[in-house]
């Protein structure tokens, strides 16, 4: 399927009629190809479960990795997810927890399933102010109780308006509205914390996201659970034997009747019946492919219009911990983007590890410093906190936002999207089928979202090519959900439940035999 053509003549629409048979012409009974443009875990699954069901594929991997967003590193000597790191619904209904459980990975909740927005619940951290004093717990409490209201009433303001606007500017009308939900002084920063938190869910500023679609998510159940090992051995799992060229950088899509076909940087040329395109939102907004003839406008529209937010991690690996046992530790400040978060995966791994967590505008400044400089900068934070802070002796910074392959983390409903936004963004055109978190149905911005989406453009494209051969029967439409395991497995979790009194030791793992749901 790998085929060099050097005449630029046989990309005219005679090529795609089947006149240059000589050239790449199917054989007689030959199995369906198609080619997968991108790498992450959609494009993985996309191509796992057409060579399931006996297509022919290749994948094409602009970096020297797959993965994508999904990247672990263990230069740490230990498991440090830099990109995704947690499994957003710990359930059976997530159809990555086959996969997981298959592979015995354990993962740590960290909230349970009445937390919409965010990966924690306020039962194991502490808050500190910019001056090193640490929040009162009764406040933390008693703001984020001040916070669920002022989101209630956000709810009234969007009813009461026609035309979308952001949460934002929402959150304004109801402060105005309700003097007695405004905030002074520490009360006022530790709002700001709150708003920084759903900030990160969306890894984007409050001014960016449309009140009109911000919680319309369907969050599946479980709460949210953070890979202990990281996202690396779903990733080599998923993606043994497929036929994967690192270091194809796609750069022109020409499609056809019959042939798509798919031109890498150094001007090799791959033909195949279909292509499944799986690369981030973010590159396909920068028109980092050409494709010809060129996308709709109503494709190109949807592309433009959906957002695409930033998070950034800055891993500090120390020799000794000097931090309380909490899961997590917390800035706050006069505004959202001065507030901070990081994640002690010492509690879950057992590691002297701290991760920062920045999103929005924030992620994109780090970016723009040195790594030295973005791990001087997190120091400074984590001294306001705790001012005898030993130095750390090794540091991993992220630039989701820079990285050419990504450019950005993932989708999020910018103010004014359409409501077949995403409808037009998954849409297929001919041979040309689309995956990635963005696509999802229902879960975008989540891994499990991201590797639903990639099985659906597989099963999609299966169909299409065995109606357009004639040959429907011909080929088992097999599915990778059905491959993956025949017993279900229990997802093994670990969590200290302090708020409960049900107190566990580092390493402790508590058994759930999951059903259909929690």
């Amino acid at each position: 399927m790998d085929l060099k053509c050097d005449d630029d003549d046989l990309l005219s629409s005679d090529f795609f009629d089947g006149i240059y048979t000589s050239h790449v012409g199917k054989q007689h009974g030959a199995l369906p190809s198609v080619i997968v443009i991108g790498g992450g875990i959609s494009g993985i699954a996309a191509a796992r479960t057409l060579q399931n069901a006996s297509f022919k594929v290749i994948l094409l991997e602009s970096q020297d990795r797959i993965g994508g967003r999904i990247c672990t590193d263990y230069s740490f000597g230990c498991p440090v997810d830099m990109g995704a790191s947690w499994l957003h619904g710990v359930c059976n209904e997530n159809p990555l927890s086959q996969v997981i459980s298959r592979l015995g990975l354990t993962l740590y909740r960290t909230s349970g399933e009445d937390s919409v927005l965010y990966d924690h619940d306020l039962e194991s951290y502490a808050l500190f102010n910019i001056n090193g004093h640490q929040v009162p717990q009764s406040m933390a409490i008693e703001v984020g109780d001040t916070f669920k209201k002022i989101l209630e009433e956000m709810d009234k303001v969007r009813n009461e308006n026609c035309d979308d606007m952001s949460v934002r500017h929402a959150i304004l009308i109801v402060l105005e509205r309700h003097p007695e939900l405004r905030q002074g002084g520490l009360a006022y920063e530790v709002l700001q914390w709150y708003i920084c938190r759903m900030e990160a869910w969306f890894a984007a500023d409050a001014d960016m996201i449309s009140l009109k679609a911000w919680d319309q998510e369907k969050v599946l159940s479980g709460g949210h659970g953070l890979m202990v090992q990281g996202y690396d051995p779903v990733i080599k799992s998923l993606s043994k034997d497929l036929d994967i060229r690192l270091n194809h950088r796609v750069k022109r899509i020409v499609s056809g009747y019959k042939r798509v076909v798919v031109t890498v940087e150094d001007g090799r040329k791959f033909v195949a019946d279909a292509a499944i395109i799986t690369v981030p939102l973010g590159v396909l907004k920068a028109n980092l492919i050409e494709f010809e003839p060129k996308l709709p406008e109503w494709k190109l529209s949807a592309i433009s219009d959906l957002g695409v937010g930033n998070e950034n991690k800055v891993a500090l690996r120390f020799d000794k911990v000097f931090w309380p046992n909490v899961e997590f530790l917390g800035i706050v400040a006069p505004t959202s983007y001065s507030c901070g978060y990081f994640l002690n995966l010492h509690k879950a791994t057992g590691h002297p590890v701290l991760v920062y967590m920045a999103a929005g505008a924030l992620a994109y400044d780090l970016e723009k410093l040195s790594d030295e400089a973005a791990a001087n900068y997190v120091m400074l934070q984590l001294k306001r906190m705790f001012p005898d802070a030993s130095e750390p002796v090794q540091y991993l910074v992220s630039c989701w936002g820079s990285d050419p392959n990504i450019l950005g983390c993932y989708s999020y409903d910018a103010v004014g999207n359409s409501d077949d936004i995403y409808d037009r963004l998954r849409e297929p055109l001919g041979n040309l089928f689309f995956g990635g978190e963005a696509v999802s149905l229902d879960h975008q911005g989540s891994v499990h979202g991201a590797y639903s989406a990639g099985i659906m453009a597989a099963e999609n494209c299966q169909k299409h090519l065995m109606q357009k051969l004639g040959s429907l029967e011909r080929i088992p439409v097999v599915a990778l959900r059905d491959e993956i395991v025949e017993v279900p497995v229990p997802l093994q979790i670990s969590r200290l439940f302090s708020s409960k009194g049900l107190l566990a030791s580092f390493g402790y793992r508590l058994w759930i035999f999951l059903k259909y749901r929690f």
